[in-house]
């Protein structure tokens, strides 16, 4: 009660002495520091997992429990989920999306902390994804609830969120620039003036707290040694249409993976198996355990026998075919040890398993061209490894733009921009062609939920179903003569529509006022005529359960009709006018556009 009259009376202050805009860039770099804090102690956590599992008392028969430690992991995250927090926390990005797009903004409390516990205990113990998600998530939720506690509009709590995830890339990668690209690609926010300045505060804020507490470190480590030549621009569109061809096989995998997982229901059942598989992959494969950066650094700085160090079938570094072989198995292995990950109840990102996939498949085309002789120079491997990951993003997350700025912030400059522009737009292109949406937003844009930056699809996909279904229309059932029909239904409603149901609330039919109005004043068909005489089909049945509200606007356009019933359990439930339709629709088109 007190920690509410202490808001109530901050909020007051705030009316009276806080310009609107200075608020929202105060509250948006607050965001960003809460944002750079939850990454940095994400990635702490996950290296002292890491650290300890490394630790001397296991250090000469680690190799064997790399078998062990992904079940244990998961078997963690299952028991904190199911038996401790007791709620869903849902994957990273798509949760926010979600939240974005049906629940105005509004994130569950409990996802501002929820990652921080189980995400580490995923990765940590060699779950084969990444940490970007999650830390995305855990900012975007703490400016979700942020919001929520000063009573913020759903525009400004949107913006917040976008803001969080801003700030949560930047802290990340050291790449503000690209933050605020991959806030604007992903979630769809609106750039203008009044939503630039609040993202780049959350960035900068979130950067500067990256730095204070880890320093100069950062993930990615590359410098730039071969400049961007002409000669190598044909190499360059082959790498744009191999990044793509890696990105459909990237996404169809995961999606068929997760399906799999998702059919065999028992959460247990999910568990053992895909800790089991998990567990052979990264034994036999050992860069796939956890994240994969220590191989993605590796191939930027061109030190392929860094990736050959660890590996089962003692491949000899310094022949082509083996080692071609080998990073050919972890591309195809890291996307199905990543799936099976999350299919086996895993928190985490697809982030980082999209830059190791990026890496390799660059580093490998770029070894084949040298080898083969075709280009008559050497290419420098490191710029393809690097520019491939690029390429991968484009295709996977379907952000061309942040793909082109985190890379071209990760070199320190702009030598590859040229490279980096041709790969990321050839393979977006192609990718999106045979893959429409992204990997985050996939489930989203199936159920016509996604907001994209298109305004139309974005409006539909903000307005509540619930608010345009009117339940004031008076049944009538087959049988009912039209004497009774008149004194039930046509005298007590202001409607000149009548659904037609049976005992069990079926829907039948539709008698419209116009149907009966040549004889409703004739007393003599009153005892001899039914309703079943004058009832006839429905232009369109609108399906609560299955039909979105691009389906519902699509229906009404191609039936010309100004009403359609709505079913809901297979049973009548009420109607959408057109006019109530077309009325929330102009309401939530000015509201978006505010």
């Amino acid at each position: 009660m007190k920690k509410k009259k202490i808001i109530a009376k901050f909020i007051k202050w705030r009316y009276k002495y806080v310009s609107n805009n200075l608020f929202v860039n105060t509250a948006s770099a607050i965001i960003g520091l809460l944002a750079g804090l939850g990454a940095v102690i994400l990635k702490n956590l996950t290296h002292l997992i890491q650290h300890l599992l490394e630790g001397e008392f296991i250090k000469e028969i680690h190799h064997t429990f790399y078998f062990v430690f992904p079940i244990i992991g998961l078997f963690l995250v299952l028991i904190f989920i199911r038996y401790i927090l007791k709620k869903e926390i849902g994957h990273g990005i798509p949760s926010t999306l979600y939240a974005i797009s049906k629940l105005k903004g509004i994130m569950p409390k409990h996802q501002m902390w929820a990652s921080l516990i189980t995400a580490p205990l995923t990765v940590g113990f060699g779950g084969s994804v990444g940490l970007e998600g999650p830390t995305v998530a855990t900012g975007s939720a703490l400016g979700s609830n942020f919001a929520r506690i000063l009573h913020l509009n759903q525009t400004t709590r949107t913006l917040l969120v976008g803001a969080a995830a801003a700030g949560a890339m930047s802290s990340i990668f050291k790449a503000p620039i690209a933050g605020i690209v991959f806030a604007v690609e992903i979630f769809s926010l609106d750039l203008t003036l009044a939503s630039m300045v609040p993202l780049l505060l959350a960035s900068i804020t979130a950067i500067l707290t990256s730095y204070f507490f880890l320093g100069d470190d950062v993930l990615l480590h590359f410098q730039l040694q071969d400049k961007f030549e002409l000669n190598d621009l044909f190499f360059f569109i082959i790498l744009g249409i191999t990044s793509a061809t890696t990105s459909i096989y990237f996404s169809k995998a995961y999606f068929f993976i997760s399906d799999y997982f998702e059919k065999l229901g028992n959460p247990f059942k999910r568990l053992i198996l895909g800790g089991i598989l998990i567990g052979v992959i990264a034994y036999f494969l050992p860069p796939l355990f956890g994240e994969g950066y220590d191989v993605v650094n590796n191939l930027l700085k061109d030190n392929y026998e860094g990736v050959l160090t660890m590996n089962y079938f003692h491949i000899p570094a310094g022949t082509f075919a083996n080692i071609l072989i080998f990073l050919i198995l972890l591309v195809t292995f890291k996307v199905i040890a990543m799936s099976i990950t999350f299919g086996a109840g895993g928190i985490g990102g697809v982030f980082a398993p999209t830059l190791f996939t990026g890496s390799i498949s660059g580093y490998v085309l770029a070894t084949i061209i040298n080898f083969s002789g075709v280009s008559g120079h050497r290419i420098s491997t490191s710029n393809f490894a690097l520019v491939g990951m690029a390429g991968m993003m484009a295709g996977v997350l379907q952000a061309p733009l942040t793909a082109i700025f985190l890379i071209a912030e990760i070199t320190g400059g702009y030598e590859l921009f040229v490279p980096l522009m041709i790969v990321s737009s050839i393979s977006f292109i192609i990718t999106k062609k045979y893959i429409p949406y992204n990997i985050y937003a996939s489930e989203l844009a199936k159920k016509g939920e996604l907001i994209t930056h298109d305004k139309d699809q974005t409006v539909l996909a903000l307005m509540d179903f619930n608010k345009i279904i009117e339940t004031n229309f008076i049944p009538v059932k087959p049988n009912m003569k039209l004497g009774k029909m008149l004194k039930k239904a046509v005298v007590k409603s202001q409607r000149n529509i009548y659904p037609v149901v049976d005992k069990e609330n079926n829907f039948l039919g539709i008698v419209l006022l116009d149907d009966i109005r040549s004889v409703m004043f004739d007393k003599k068909m009153y005892k001899t005529t039914y309703v079943r005489n004058y009832m006839h089909n429905a232009p369109e049945v609108i399906n609560y359960e299955k039909d979105n509200m691009k389906v519902v606007m699509k229906k009404f356009q191609d039936s010309s009709a100004w009403n359609l019933p709505v079913l809901k359990d297979g049973k009548y439930y009420g109607f959408i006018s057109k006019s109530k339709l077309l009325t929330a629709y102009r309401r939530k088109l000015i509201q978006v556009s505010s």
